[in-house]
């Protein structure tokens, strides 16, 4: 096992804790919550939410209930990992596709736990990740083009549609000292469904692992 999975399966059983019994729990989308999700069939929980269809099939197959969120109603507790994070628990997501359901799960949790290992803590982000940006598919070369104007380069993932049909332009270069302005301005271009930088949804708490343990910061 390399040093990076077993900081991830540290991460992951960290945040064990805040998991109660008869929770509807919302889980996250990614390697990390992979860990996650090995370990939830031992606790009792009264279901989950999914924050993609990869991951609502992983519960599935493991016996764990899937809750529609439009009935499950406010959550307790949203666990999810990130591909980027600062000082600020400030995070770029998207990765893997789910940003925007993994952002409406975030908003409608009251407490949002972020899971990582030490290599995707970052002072700035987006200097080596690009922002993800989930676009309506008549609407890709036009969202492109506003995003070079802000001095981005936007780069089409092929071979990719998510979960709600809609296509990914991965966006390198974009200035992101500010997160949460930026964060708006993306979303107020037309034909941008939701991008990658969770700074009005950031994290609550940040379970960071290293070689040395895990180390708990909050909001």
């Amino acid at each position: 096992m390399s040093d990076q999975q077993a900081q991830k399966q540290a991460a992951a059983k960290a945040a064990l804790r805040y998991i109660e019994d008869d929770m509807i729990l919302g889980v996250g989308t990614g390697s990390t919550v992979n860990c996650l999700i090995e370990l939830l069939p031992t606790l009792k929980l009264a279901g989950a939410v999914a924050s993609s269809q990869v991951t609502e099939d992983r519960l599935r197959a493991l016996g764990i209930e899937i809750v529609d969120l439009n009935f499950a109603g406010q959550l307790d507790v949203y666990i999810d990992g990130a591909d980027e994070v600062n000082a600020h628990l400030q995070l770029i997501k998207g990765g893997g596709g789910a940003l925007t359901r993994e952002k409406i799960v975030a908003a409608a949790s009251n407490k949002f736990v972020c899971m990582v290992d030490e290599s995707k803590s970052v002072e700035i982000l987006g200097r080596a990740f690009p922002v993800p940006i989930e676009v309506l598919p008549q609407a890709r070369s036009y969202v492109a083009r506003q995003l070079a104007r802000m001095g981005g380069e936007p780069v089409y993932r092929e071979d990719f549609v998510t979960d709600y049909g809609n296509v990914i332009l991965d966006t390198y270069d974009l200035d992101v000292s500010n997160p949460l302005a930026l964060e708006q301005q993306l979303n107020n271009i037309v034909g941008v469904v939701c991008n990658g930088i969770f700074a009005a949804n950031q994290a609550d708490v940040l379970l960071k692992a290293s070689s040395n343990g895990v180390e708990i910061l909050n909001r």
